[in-house]
């Protein structure tokens, strides 16, 4: 099948389209035959083998995988024998690995995908889809009715988080640049604060919920606009530290958050699995979820796409066709 693959870490230019076995299927596993894939920041530590933590599930000193990918949509074409959730002919969507190829083996992370998303679609929810699910209900413990704060509303992760905050009852405002404010008031966003023309942390106004995807303001500025009980979930950050990325100033805000009465959730993690999947498919099924693909890429074109992703000036989700 092809596949994109690589034999060392390193930027885009380490990719190329190449020929290998398909995936065999283990217990309890499915084959898909994959129509479409999405790129994720984790894709990007993948390729880079940065942070060099990454380096600990990625391989040491080269890649204990030739490929790459991890969102994925298609049609399945096996199952196992124990595999009652899904069986060969239906339209799947999940997250596996090696997703950037014509057939992808996927074991629990699989769920039926809806008729009204398309296979481009579907295969955007994935990692941020759950992402944005599981900080904002299981880690955010968000309640209808309460103001959240999003920023950093427009990426992959925003887009959802936009919609799925609104779906479950919340006023929302987020926070993002001039070019995306008409995107993200699309989403059903209540309030947008351009931040280049406004800072948030200064106009007053407090939240239950914040959801901090770039962490790209300090802790004291952040704290100014949370209530006293408040929660922060922190998803990103700066990624200065070559050896562990985002994970210092994670572990830095927890610990100068200690004194207070604010809830903080750093560093956050999304786990992938069927029940986040399927809310995520029911929730777009009823309407109130659908992803944002700003480009989509043919197979050959995943290095470019990475490389754009790689920039962080990406809108919603980028999607390859294979």
């Amino acid at each position: 099948m092809r596949a994109i693959v690589r034999d060392q870490f390193g930027s885009p230019d380490v990719l190329s389209l190449g020929e290998v076995e398909p995936p065999t299927i283990e217990a309890g596993g499915s084959l898909v035959r994959v129509h479409a894939a999405s790129v994720n920041p984790y894709d990007w530590h993948m390729l880079t083998g940065t942070p060099y933590l990454a380096r600990m599930a990625a391989g040491l000193r080269r890649p204990k995988s030739r490929l790459l990918g991890s969102d994925f949509a298609g049609i399945v074409e096996a199952a196992g024998e124990d595999v009652g959730h899904v069986k060969p002919g239906d339209e799947v969507f999940g997250t596996t690995s090696g997703a950037f190829a014509e057939y992808a083996a996927a074991r629990k992370s699989v769920v039926r995908k809806p008729a009204n998303v398309s296979f481009e679609e579907a295969a955007a929810f994935g990692i941020a889809g759950v992402t944005a699910l599981q900080a904002l209900r299981d880690k955010g413990q968000i309640q209808a009715g309460q103001r959240v704060l999003i920023n950093g509303a427009s990426g992959g992760v925003g887009t959802f988080a936009v919609q799925i905050a609104k779906a479950l009852g919340a006023e929302v405002t987020c926070v993002c640049s001039t070019r995306n404010v008409e995107l993200v008031t699309s989403l059903g966003a209540d309030h947008v604060i351009d931040y280049t023309q406004e800072d948030f942390t200064k106009n007053g106004r407090r939240y239950d919920l914040m959801l901090d995807i770039p962490g790209n303001r300090p802790w004291s500025e952040c704290q100014r606009v949370l209530e006293e009980k408040a929660t922060y979930v922190l998803v990103g950050g700066p990624k200065r530290n070559r050896w562990v990325a985002s994970f210092g100033e994670a572990a830095k805000r927890r610990v100068v958050s200690l004194p207070g009465s604010r809830k903080v959730v750093a560093p956050f993690l999304a786990k992938s699995g069927r029940e986040p999947l399927t809310v995520l498919a029911e929730l777009a099924e009823a309407g109130k979820l659908t992803p944002v693909v700003e480009r989509t890429y043919s197979l050959s074109e995943t290095p470019e796409a990475l490389r754009y992703m790689g920039t962080g000036h990406a809108r919603g989700k980028l999607v390859i066709t294979v």
